[in-house]
């Protein structure tokens, strides 16, 4: 494999020599800012110019445009590169045909959005963490704005620390007394009712309700941590009342788990709901380390990613980039999946060797997508809550927030077609 490396652009560039007419940022281990290196990409959809996505080449490399402004784009935010001819390029796409290599044209920057409650801290969410360092416009949105109708503004939509249930995440016997939890139920009781709903149960479950359709309309959903089980059980309770009457005032329905439809879920199925308002679970999907049981060291605690043909699964293809197979795993409310419990429609993108634990899934939904990451921050392997922000310039090459980057992308691919 060649490496165009003669003309590497760093900081200490000045011109353009005479013949280079693309940029090439390569991802794999010589790249010093991976993470940089998506908001470069997405800022060049910005300027109307189309990225070429290498997929498989050089861990996911792009190829875009070299005009000055964009050289000058990727010193500033500390991206390497190499400046590469047209008779360059042609020899990388030859290498790229040849083997499980694959080329996808990036055509329009992503309308971004991210489901957050009015004051929640940036380092709540690792996605709004990543969007924030690698310079990647988001809107932020909530509740009202999703039964307004307001998602069809967005192309891609984020959820994280959410709880569609209505159980304020049962984090009741850990913070129940807390000023924050006591101030935050009164603030979803509040916004409940002028929303017209009489619990923040019923409010939650019409919220996941909406999110679902815009996935059935063609959006893309990207969610993680305790967004990702939760969602499916709002959407499998349907009507019936799962909350415990400490959170919504009245008990559950007795039958609540006889009741529950799965065939509404979008990834899950068969999984048993966690009644016990004081156990911090939604229900047995989670794979996180039960209470008393010994926690795996950040060094032991790692998943695989699937290697898929870039020719044929270009879509697993695309969620998958990266410049390691193996990833540092990491705790959160919702750490992973029981592989049994995932339907068999869902594509597996990652999961824990030897075991039945998957961490990473992408499936579909009508006209759109959408991806579960299991987990809270990628680099933290066991977050806590009051825990002080990752600080992602410490992590730029961090391949757990590159699979989040991918997928912030991933809307903006078309399929390139070129002549052989």
């Amino acid at each position: 494999m060649k490496h165009w490396g003669c003309c590497v652009v760093l900081l200490l560039l000045l011109r353009i020599p005479a013949g280079a007419d693309r940029l090439l940022v390569y991802m794999d281990l010589e790249q010093r800012d991976h993470l940089k290196a998506y908001g470069l990409a997405f800022w060049s959809l910005k300027q109307e110019a189309p990225v070429e996505w290498l997929l498989n080449y050089r861990g996911g490399a792009f190829l875009m445009e070299a005009r000055p402004e964009f050289v000058q784009e990727a010193q500033i935010r500390g991206v390497s590169g190499a400046l590469v001819s047209e008779a360059q390029a042609a020899t990388i796409y030859a290498e790229i045909d040849q083997g499980n290599m694959d080329v996808v044209r990036l055509e329009k920057a992503p309308r971004v959005a991210v489901y957050t409650p009015p004051g929640a801290k940036p380092w709540d969410d690792a996605v709004t963490m990543a969007l924030e360092y690698a310079q990647i416009e988001y809107d932020k949105i909530w509740d009202p704005e999703v039964l307004q109708g307001k998602l069809a503004d967005y192309d891609w939509l984020h959820l994280h620390h959410e709880d569609f249930t209505g159980q304020y995440g049962k984090f009741f016997a850990s913070f129940g007394h807390e000023p924050w939890y006591q101030e935050q139920q009164l603030q979803y009781e509040a916004q409940a009712r002028r929303l017209g709903f009489a619990k923040v149960s019923d409010e939650k479950k019409a919220v996941a309700r909406t999110i679902c359709e815009y996935v059935r309309q063609g959006g893309f959903l990207f969610a993680m941590c305790s967004a990702t089980d939760s969602f499916d059980i709002a959407l499998a309770a349907g009507g019936v009342d799962i909350a415990p009457a400490i959170f919504d005032g009245d008990p559950a329905d007795p039958q609540a788990q006889q009741k529950l439809d799965f065939s509404r879920c979008i990834a899950f199925e068969n999984f048993t709901l966690e009644m016990n308002p004081l156990v911090y679970e939604f229900s047995d999907l989670d794979t996180s380390p039960k209470e008393g049981s010994q926690v795996r060291s950040a060094e032991a605690d790692y998943f695989t990613l699937f290697e898929f043909s870039a020719k044929y699964d270009p879509v697993p293809t695309m969620l998958t980039q990266c410049h390691t197979n193996v990833i540092n795993g990491f705790l959160g409310q919702t750490t992973g999946y029981h592989k049994h419990q995932v339907k068999k429609s869902v594509t597996i993108l990652g999961q824990v060797e030897g075991g039945d634990e998957v961490k990473y899934i992408h499936g579909q939904v009508g006209k759109g997508t959408y991806t579960f990451y299991g987990g809270h921050d990628p680099e933290d392997h066991q977050h806590h809550v009051g825990d002080p922000p990752t600080q992602l310039a410490l992590f730029p090459n961090s391949p757990g927030y590159r699979l989040i980057l991918n997928n912030v992308l991933f809307p903006a691919a078309k399929k390139k077609e070129r002549k052989t």
